[in-house]
């Protein structure tokens, strides 16, 4: 599929591309290649050199790094418009985790060397990458401060609110997250067991905030489940 084929409106309605102007998109967008991620498909995997970065226009992904005792810990979840890989922001030759599909889903990618001249093209793409990049260095110190200081029960809580942050969905029932998210996934979102994140879901659906199937969350009562987040533990 070629570039020049993507309907630029599309290209234009992620915010990073917004505000450039038609000839420095295109020179963008002549940098770039289409990449196909079927559900499961990894766009790069932890530790291999960092050739390319991205930018999803479609689908979802998710990011996990594995530590050096073998713990799997899911780091992010990749929505569209999003860039990732971003290795060579970080001035890292490698990428610290690995990205895999978790639907059908679709990138832009450039090669890594051509990042400088990337952010080049436009200040609104410069400072929107920068802000990327610290939102993220600002989401991983909420997450350590989490996992020292809090309880599992507000961990968990936290966890679900981010997803339906990122990707909640009104319905009948109530607030979906629109995309498929296991206990598992929200186990290595939040430092701790299936076994642990399993009670606290089923504790959950007994007092009516939540419902859960295999792979899909709904949020029933956001409200109740952010006090619950927000509380002391007193």
């Amino acid at each position: 599929m070629a570039v020049h084929r993507l309907d630029r409106s599309l290209i234009r309605n992620l915010s990073i591309f917004q505000y450039m102007s038609d000839a420095d998109l295109d020179n963008v967008l002549a940098m770039a290649s289409v990449r196909q991620l079927p559900d499961g498909a990894t766009a790069f995997m932890q530790g291999i050199e960092a050739t390319e970065f991205f930018c999803l226009l479609s689908g979802r992904l998710k990011v996990i790094q594995t530590t050096p005792d073998g713990q799997q810990v899911v780091v992010r979840h990749v929505n569209p418009g999003d860039i990732f890989g971003i290795a060579r922001a970080m001035r890292r030759p490698d990428y610290p985790a690995t990205a895999t599909a978790i639907v059908d889903s679709l990138a832009l990618a450039w090669p890594s060397n051509q990042w400088e001249a990337f952010i080049a093209r436009s200040p609104t793409l410069a400072l929107n990458a920068l802000q990327t990049v610290g939102q993220r260095l600002q989401d991983a110190h909420t997450r350590i401060l989490e996992l020292s200081t809090e309880e599992v029960e507000r961990r968990v809580a936290h966890a679900v609110l981010r997803l339906v942050r990122q990707a909640g969905k009104k319905t009948e029932e109530g607030i979906l997250i629109d995309f498929p998210v296991t206990r598992q996934d929200i186990a290595e979102m939040t430092g701790t067991t299936l076994h642990t994140v399993s009670r606290v879901m089923t504790a959950w659906e007994a007092k009516g905030l939540v419902q859960s199937s295999r792979k899909r969350v709904v949020v029933v009562d956001p409200h109740r489940l952010y006090l619950l987040a927000e509380s002391s533990g007193d």
